[in-house]
């Protein structure tokens, strides 16, 4: 069964419900945290699954549930939760907080496997993304994301790795292009704002010899991608 969806760019797309059900079925039974691959090639991988314009509806699908998963796990641990401002819940429980990128529900996309594979896909197709579905949601998941993730280093504690990193860097350049691609581009958040003022770098490690590999200014990536 084929449906018809416009997205804020006004044009229509042709895109297949049961098609986007095959691929998330897909994602989970190959890909994630029971997989012996390392986080990274999965991702790739996974990205590459998402062809085409079901594809990317589906990574729009599978940023929803990852924000939504990480949302019910940060609640359940006891704590005043704000989902539209992570920052202010990791600074109030700091390292009490356990962070849900790094204990996976059973059943759930793994956020270095199958969320970085979405969001790599929404933000490379930024400009599709935009006429086919509507974006204002999709750019809310991304920066509800970015700053749970970059939030839980500066306040709670976590220490970033490769694979952390890396979803860090592929959410600042999706919500970059898919703010490019917008016609009427919405006001960023108050905790990215914050963040963006920032000038802190942390240490990045290897998730495999915990060794130092890098590091990462979480608030200079922020400038340099959301205010060009």
């Amino acid at each position: 069964m084929r449906w018809f969806r416009f997205g804020s760019g006004g044009r229509q797309a042709q895109t297949d419900p049961g098609r986007q059900q095959e691929l998330l079925r897909e994602l989970r039974t190959r890909f994630g945290g029971q997989a012996t691959a390392r986080f990274a090639g999965q991702a790739a991988e996974a990205a590459a699954l998402l062809d085409g314009d079901d594809g990317l509806v589906a990574a729009t699908l599978v940023l929803r549930e990852s924000a939504d998963t990480a949302f019910a796990a940060m609640a359940a641990q006891g704590f005043p939760v704000e989902r539209r401002d992570y920052r202010w819940t990791w600074q109030s429980a700091g390292t009490r907080l356990r962070s849900p990128l790094t204990t996976v529900p059973a059943g759930a996309f793994h956020p270095y496997v199958q969320t970085t594979a979405a969001v790599t896909v929404a933000g490379n197709q930024a400009k599709q993304l935009v006429r086919i579905v509507d974006a204002n949601p999709v750019l809310t998941h991304v920066l509800e994301l970015l700053d749970l993730v970059t939030a839980g280093w500066e306040y709670g504690g976590v220490r970033p790795d490769a694979d952390s990193a890396t979803l860090a860097a592929r959410l600042i350049a999706a919500a970059r292009d898919i703010r490019d691609a917008m016609s009427d581009t919405p006001p960023l958040p108050s905790p990215i704002r914050e963040q963006m003022r920032r000038n802190n770098t942390v240490d990045v490690r290897d998730p495999a010899t915990n060794r130092v590999v890098g590091g990462f200014n979480p608030g200079k990536e922020m400038r340099e991608a959301l205010l060009a």
